[in-house]
């Protein structure tokens, strides 16, 4: 192995970890757009809620289940039609300050990647000049060839690398819509048979899986905007022309109003048909991805073939 490839070896790492902490720093920009969205959000709730209630404490600690059967008790049971809202105001309160911890946790964590990749763009331009004065000097047609095809493979692996890891983002994403359809589906088929009379048990049990639709709504929600962080900069690299702008909005309708609203049946079946659409969604931008990251494997495989005859003839 001769000093070139011995650089070309080097500049290709050095591009890879170039390319890496791009993209970090891409995704916390957006991910502090989200914060600063997420945090005025909380702030205007949270003055919603001084103005209608002093005092919300007690109301800490509640879960679903138990808010929802003390909704749909007897009639002594059910809270004042103001009290609800406030309640209502209070979970979503508590959903939107777990975002806002995941949020700070996500943030932390780009900041030290991108601070531990130290003066990386300085080594990259270090090595270039080494290269351009390496192929100059050799003064060779074949070497600038060579030069421009290790350059496009370097080029197509850290695409290929963006790709998958897109991939990856998105089964995990897809995993955790199935887990909610999965939930909501248990809620929908208990609140049919309460419907039809099932009685105090049934109410109970539908509450339970409603609860617990919510974590795995709220699990989806995360694992969607990991999705789309990853979407950033394979839609830039890869021209899928991928739309993303909607991925994290579908969560969201699940806590509106579902609190006052007492047809709680047809919010959980506009739940589950959201949910549904959206894991439809995320199966056609991973099959969109898998397609370009083909494309991308036969791209790199027809470079490497035309670098070892540049070689052989040279």
């Amino acid at each position: 192995m001769n000093y070139l490839d011995n650089l070309n070896i080097e500049l290709a790492q050095i591009k890879g970890k170039l390319s890496q902490k791009q993209k970090w720093e891409m995704q916390l920009a957006d991910y502090r757009k989200d914060f600063i969205n997420v945090k005025d959000t909380i702030a205007a709730i949270e003055k919603q809620l001084s103005a209608e209630m002093k005092d919300v404490k007690k109301l800490e600690g509640i879960s679903f289940s138990s808010l929802f059967q003390t909704f749909f008790g007897s009639k002594e049971e059910k809270l004042t039609k103001e009290k609800q809202e406030v309640i209502a105001v209070q979970l979503q309160l508590k959903k939107l300050e777990k975002t806002k911890s995941e949020l700070i946790q996500s943030i932390e964590q780009l900041e030290q990647r991108i601070e531990n990749t130290g003066n990386i763009e300085i080594e990259y331009e270090q090595l270039m000049v080494r290269k351009e004065e390496l192929i100059k000097n050799s003064n060779s047609a074949s070497s600038e060839k060579l030069f421009e095809l290790t350059e496009q493979a370097d080029e197509v692996r850290i695409t290929l690398k963006e790709l998958n890891e897109a991939i990856a983002a998105g089964n995990i994403a897809k995993r955790k819509l199935g887990d909610a359809v999965s939930s909501l589906e248990s809620a929908s088929g208990w609140g049919t048979f309460d419907l039809l009379g099932g009685g105090a048990i049934a109410g109970m049990v539908k509450y339970s899986h409603i609860d617990e639709a919510t974590d795995r709504i709220h699990e989806a929600q995360s694992g969607m905007r990991h999705f789309q962080k990853e979407l950033l900069d394979v839609d830039e690299t890869a021209d899928l022309e991928i739309e993303i702008s909607g991925l994290l909005k579908f969560a969201d309708f699940f806590f509106d109003d579902i609190i006052s609203d007492w047809m709680v049946q047809g919010r959980i079946e506009d739940s589950l048909t959201q949910v549904r659409n959206q894991l439809v969604n995320v199966e056609r931008i991973i099959h969109k991805l898998n397609l370009e990251a083909v494309n991308m494997e036969d791209e790199l495989t027809n470079i490497e073939i035309a670098r070892k005859e540049l070689i052989e003839i040279s």
